[in-house]
């Protein structure tokens, strides 16, 4: 009577527990369409730009602003997407963001011009910006603490898998029109599909339990809860999220205003600037933008180029499994490090070897080595390290925004790079620009070292009671 009793209570309780994991998956991919778009959208250029040189006319400055005006749409759109997100709600900022990046896509597609394509590339940025912040706080909200390094670097993944998908289109594209004017037109279309896909998909999911939680919707926090947790669970976390809520009211958490009157809140944003300043300047961005220009100058034609650069794109995605698995398994602070390490190396061997081999194809190759070297670092160490952190470091009530912010200062260090990248090749060569990021990647391990919190195995409310004790 007791086994048939115990075997009673199971069977619901497997039935729930594997319905719970199934909504837990649709909402991270569906939601994580907005970092495919974010990977295609950065990624596309790199092989767009060769056959858009042509069409427009762009010099080595008009090149860069192309390239970096996306960025610095991104810059505005992670602050203004950030605060819309806090006042607006989660759910909501990406279901706006699935059309700027529609609109942002045609744009870009349908551009006569260089002036044109610069304002479209902005407003395509005004969405990568946002989704950058809104996609990773989202999922942070909406997942429970053990899994939370796992679902939040699918997306991740999928800024990977957009990249991969952008240089693979880009090449496929090339190969069958690239004698045909316009073929980059046919590369940027493409990203108007998964826009497509996002806003019709987070027209069906919740928003965000925490993000009800912190406008007092206690009710509707527990449904969202019961959808991704056990009942109990749900109930539990939701005591410790509104007790929360109500302090975090009562200080009035939310703004800059907040930010400059306390002082630990102006430490933790020290530490999220400079957890965003070291993602970028390892340089990856050059190597995702400008992958084709690199290789192409070691010494490979333009088409293999293109062929070898997805090479890159291969090694990114790979090594982003390979994180998302190390994220389960080791802390958030020495992994980060050691993806410096590694990028820092890879990066001193491609100024080296560009430096001293003959042109031709061992140096192509050796190039080639290289950066998939610095991309498996790169992106199975460093990038999921820094997305993660920056969606759990900030208090609840402005975690949109103090993400945001941070994530300001990301896409300004990605806009500077990008934009004087091709006039630093030009003026000091290939080897010189890579010393440069060489020297900032023992900057960076040192900011690390000295300053980055560990944040791996806390819920959202018990790291922020640790953040407050320890920056106060």
């Amino acid at each position: 009577m007791d086994v048939k009793d115990d075997t009673t209570q199971t069977a619901p309780t497997t039935t729930t527990s594997r319905t719970v994991s199934r909504r837990l998956r649709l909402i991270t991919v569906i939601a994580t369409f907005g970092g495919l778009l974010f990977g295609y959208d950065t990624g596309v250029i790199n092989g767009a730009l060769p056959y858009m040189t042509d069409d427009l006319g762009l010099t080595p400055f008009t090149e860069g602003m192309v390239t970096s005006s996306l960025l610095l749409g991104a810059a505005v759109g992670a602050v203004t997407g950030g605060r819309f997100s806090d006042a607006r709600g989660r759910r909501r900022t990406i279901l706006v963001l699935a059309v700027v990046f529609f609109v942002g896509a045609l744009g870009c597609t349908l551009a006569p011009n260089t002036a044109v394509m610069v304002v479209a590339r902005f407003v395509l940025g005004l969405a990568v910006g946002g989704a950058s912040v809104s996609v990773p706080v989202y999922l942070a909200e909406i997942s429970p603490a053990e899994r939370r390094g796992a679902l939040v670097t699918r997306n991740e993944l999928m800024i990977v898998s957009g990249q991969l998908l952008a240089f693979t289109s880009n090449a496929v594209i090339a190969r069958v029109g690239g004698e045909s004017g316009g073929v980059w037109r046919y590369m940027l279309v493409l990203a108007t599909i998964p826009a497509v896909v996002l806003w019709f998909g987070m027209l069906v999911m919740p928003e965000s339990p925490r993000w009800l939680a912190s406008k007092t919707l206690f009710a509707e926090a527990l449904d969202v809860l019961k959808q991704v947790r056990s009942q109990q669970r749900a109930e539990a976390e939701l005591r410790e999220v509104s007790a929360l809520a109500v302090k975090e009211d009562q200080q009035r958490l939310g703004g800059w205003q907040d930010m400059k009157s306390t002082p630990w809140l102006r430490r933790l944003m020290f530490v999220g600037f400079g957890i965003a300043i070291v993602q970028q300047i390892t340089g990856v961005n050059t190597i995702m933008y400008y992958g084709t220009q690199i290789l192409t100058d070691a010494g490979f034609t333009a088409d293999s180029a293109l062929t070898a650069n997805i090479a890159n794109g291969v090694i990114s995605v790979l090594a982003t499994f390979v994180g998302i698995w190390l994220l389960g398994r080791v802390n958030r602070r020495p992994m980060l490090m050691t993806g410096q390490i590694g990028t820092t190396a890879a990066l001193l061997f491609i100024g080296v070897f560009s430096l001293v081999l003959p042109s031709g194809d061992g140096r192509a190759f050796a190039v080639l080595a290289m950066t998939v070297t610095f991309l498996a670092f790169q992106q199975g160490a460093i990038s999921p390290v820094t997305w993660l952190m920056l969606s759990e470091i900030f208090p609840m009530r402005m975690r949109g925004f103090g993400m945001g912010v941070a994530a300001v200062v990301l896409w300004l260090t990605n806009f500077a790079i990008g934009l004087v990248f091709p006039s630093l090749v030009s003026a000091i060569g290939v080897s010189n620009t890579f010393f440069l990021f060489v020297v900032a990647g023992v900057f960076s391990f040192t900011f690390v070292r000295l300053y980055v919190p560990e944040t791996k195995g806390r819920t959202l409310e018990t790291l922020e009671a640790e953040l407050r004790a320890r920056f106060s």
